[in-house]
């Protein structure tokens, strides 16, 4: 099944894509018959499919050959503009400060410590220590080479750490195939030798007990949903390991974590629209498991039990009456009681225009999450008073950019400063402690401890960032987030892309993208579109952009693109979109809805073909899904509704746009049969003659490969499709590397 090619009137070889064979397979529900040939393409242990999709690679490297040398550009730039060598900001956790460095010519990180002073002087003891790049730090220990761990390996990626209080032992969760099934192991760092302990096919997340004798991990079943919580006793065999809760709902996502102060175990079960937190007390003999609200009340919250003045509290971000949430403090006592009869204190009221995404605490403090004006911020409040009249005012660390991204990067709950991460679209990431506020210092203080260095002569300055707005054709605002290089004339000439998800209520925040640089220089004006489906303008904004609301999302993207269409920066001919999994949905939506507005699509992991996934539970995720979009297996009005924009059922005889599909063999989220299908589809209705393609990485995931380097030539192959498609492949007078 491999390509082979023809010759033009010049004797220029042409490629042929590859051809996969039809073997009609049905597919009946609420009385509808589908008919998909190519469904066979699912089995990925047919030596018959991955030839199909080698063949699929080798009509792709044919077809994109021509933009090699753009590719080869844009991954110098890339590079380039990244320090190779590098280090993470330490961050402390218990007597030791963790942090990383990174090597130049190295693909991984290298995982190292060093023991913290106490000397009484809090805020001293909690100021990272200065690491270079290089040179060593007297007392550094290397907990992990990911360059060693991977080495002989075709892929290498972490799924999750933990080191026990007494920072002896040191657990590690590695994947190898990119299939997000891990193997654990536990380091003495005493001696450095691995412990017998191995655990194999866990999931993300691990954690020791506070006394350092259970390793705490999760399971997936085989629908790769996770849905047990075990607790491995060290030095006993696996077979013995107990199972602390599983989940049967295949609905329902589990997950669990320490509290802050370490005294509980918090099992967290849900799905996007309601949940259920349970809790075992690490000091109760009968490790008994209470719940906290059960399921049954339909209530999505969080909660995080602490020590309030001495008296057990339980910290609740919830949206009972609240829809962009809220904050409350209970009594344990009072959950005893039915959900009506409850007394809560509120801590953070209930606002229209605030969406409140989680509280935390530290021993002294009360830290929320919040979003306005669709951006990301952090308070902090004392604890003394909470949820009483002397209750304290929020206090947020001040930043002097409209449009950026401030989060808690992670926080111990001794320490009187919190992580906090920064960064805006044309600002490198930056790492700040912010210090708790107290009575003699009460606004705290803003601490910035590294800002990412980005090298190549850039200048910031160079480049703008605007908030505009596009309107829906239902009159709804729709942000977005403009940026370009400040040589781009407003003279519809230059060229554009679009990019968007849209979905689980994720936020596209501003961020800062070293690889997007390269884009800006050559003249693309970039359009982020917050669509619907999203999360940045409060709960609304997603609830209507999913289930029987979801095509707002893909007319959304249109209307953003009209936007830009219009808006005097662009030539109309010269647009291209970019999304991906659920974003490469959008794609395929859009493509179909409005092909002869775009002059290429790039679908990263596209979630094309839902309707087959989600009518099989026995797929990776797909119960899961059901709250997503709704459950088509028992509705027959969601099924009608998503077969009436699934990509892969709705491709019509249009011309399409220039189309490329990127995904990966062992992606366990979106399958790669996804985009195989939808290609094969594309190429059967297509009355235009421009190539739609498929790169497909062999070893990686639902990321890509793993590796830095590897990844960025995935990224600069992607933005090399996109700009050689929009003519966009000469870098403005004065832009790129310096």
């Amino acid at each position: 099944m491999t390509s082979t090619s023809l010759q033009d009137s010049a004797g220029t070889a042409i490629p042929v894509p590859p051809a996969a064979k039809k073997i009609p397979t049905e597919r009946t529900h609420h009385g509808e018959t589908f008919v998909d040939n190519y469904e066979w393409l699912r089995d990925k242990e047919s030596p018959e499919v991955v030839e199909h999709l080698r063949a699929e690679n080798a009509y792709q490297e044919a077809v994109t050959a021509g933009q090699e040398p753009l590719c080869e550009a844009i991954f110098q730039e890339i590079k380039g503009r990244t320090q190779e060598t590098d280090l993470s900001v330490p961050h402390r956790k218990d007597g030791w400060w963790y942090f990383s460095r990174s090597a130049e010519g190295k693909e991984y990180g290298i995982h190292c410590r060093v023991k913290a002073q106490d000397t009484g002087d809090k805020v001293a003891d909690w100021t990272p220590p200065a690491v270079e790049a290089g040179v060593g730090i007297p007392g550094e220990e290397v907990l992990l080479d990911g360059n060693v761990e991977a080495e002989g390996k075709p892929f290498f990626s972490i799924g999750g750490t933990a080191v026990t209080v007494d920072g002896t032992l040191y657990a590690y969760a590695v994947d190898n195939a990119g299939d997000e099934r891990f193997t654990l192991r536990i380091k003495d760092l005493r001696t450095g030798e691995l412990l017998p302990d191995v655990i194999e096919n866990i999931f993300y997340g691990v954690a020791f007990s506070p006394d350092g004798t259970r390793l705490f991990y999760t399971v997936v079943d085989e629908s790769w949903r996770p849905y047990q919580v075990k607790a491995h006793v060290l030095g006993t065999p696996v077979s013995d390991d107990v199972v602390v809760f599983q989940e049967d709902d295949a609905a329902m996502w589990l997950g669990f974590e320490l509290s802050a102060d370490r005294r509980h175990l918090v099992l967290g079960i849900g799905c996007s629209e309601y949940s259920e937190t349970r809790l075992i007390r690490f000091d109760d003999p009968a490790q008994e498991v209470t719940t906290v609200i059960s399921r049954d009340e339909r209530v999505l919250y969080e909660a995080e039990p602490f020590l309030l003045d001495g008296q057990e509290r339980i910290l609740l971000t919830h949206n009972r009456g609240a829809i962009n949430s809220m904050v409350s403090l209970a009594d344990p006592a009072e959950l005893d009681k039915p959900l009506a009869e409850q007394s809560w204190q509120t801590v953070v009221g209930h606002s229209d225009d605030v969406r409140v995404n989680g509280a935390g605490v530290t021993a002294t403090h009360l830290i929320v999450s919040i979003r306005k004006d669709t951006i990301e911020r952090v308070q902090v409040m004392g604890l003394a008073g909470l949820g009483t009249s002397a209750q304290q005012e929020p206090v947020e660390p001040a930043f002097d950019e409209e449009l950026y991204t401030a989060g808690v990067g992670g926080s111990d709950y001794s320490a009187p400063v919190i992580r906090l991460g920064y960064t805006s679209y044309f600002t490198p990431s930056r790492i700040y402690d912010f210090v708790l506020p107290t009575p003699e210092q009460p606004a705290g203080e803003l601490l910035l401890r590294k800002e990412s260095p980005v090298l190549g002569g850039y200048d910031g300055s160079d480049y703008v960032a605007t908030r505009e707005w596009a309107t829906a054709g239902d009159g709804t605002r729709i942000p977005l987030s403009v940026l370009r290089h400040k040589g781009v004339k407003q003279d519809s000439t230059a060229a554009g892309l679009v990019y968007g998800y849209g979905s689980y209520e994720m936020s596209m925040d501003p961020g800062f993208g070293i690889a997007r640089l390269s884009l800006l220089d050559r003249g693309v004006v970039f359009v982020i579109a917050h669509i619907r489906g999203g999360g940045e303008l409060g709960r609304h904004w997603y609830e209507d952009g999913k289930k029987l609301t979801k095509k707002n999302t893909f007319t959304d993207f249109v209307d953003a693109t009209d936007w830009l269409t219009r808006s005097g920066w662009v030539d109309p001919a010269r647009i291209a979109a970019l999304g991906g999994s659920a974003g490469g949905l959008l794609m395929g939506a859009v493509a179909n809805m409005a092909p002869e507005k775009y002059a290429a699509i790039v679908a990263q992991v596209p979630f094309v073909d839902p309707l087959t996934s989600i009518l099989d539970p026995d797929l990776p995720l797909s119960a899961l899904e059901w709250e997503e979009w709704g459950n088509p297996i028992t509705d027959p009005q969601a099924y009608a509704y998503m077969k009436s924009y699934s990509p892969y059922e709705n491709v019509r005889e249009v011309a399409y746009p220039r189309i490329a599909a990127v995904t990966s063999f062992n992606d366990t989220r979106v399958l790669y049969v996804e985009p195989a299908k939808w290609v094969q589809e594309l190429r059967n209705k297509t009355t235009g003659s421009q190539p739609i393609v498929m790169k497909i990485e062999m070893d990686g995931g639902h990321g890509g490969a793993s590796g830095r380097y590897v990844q960025w030539r995935e990224r600069a192959w992607d933005y090399a499709f996109i700009a050689d498609a929009l003519g966009a492949t000469e870098l403005l007078p004065g832009a790129g590397l310096k």
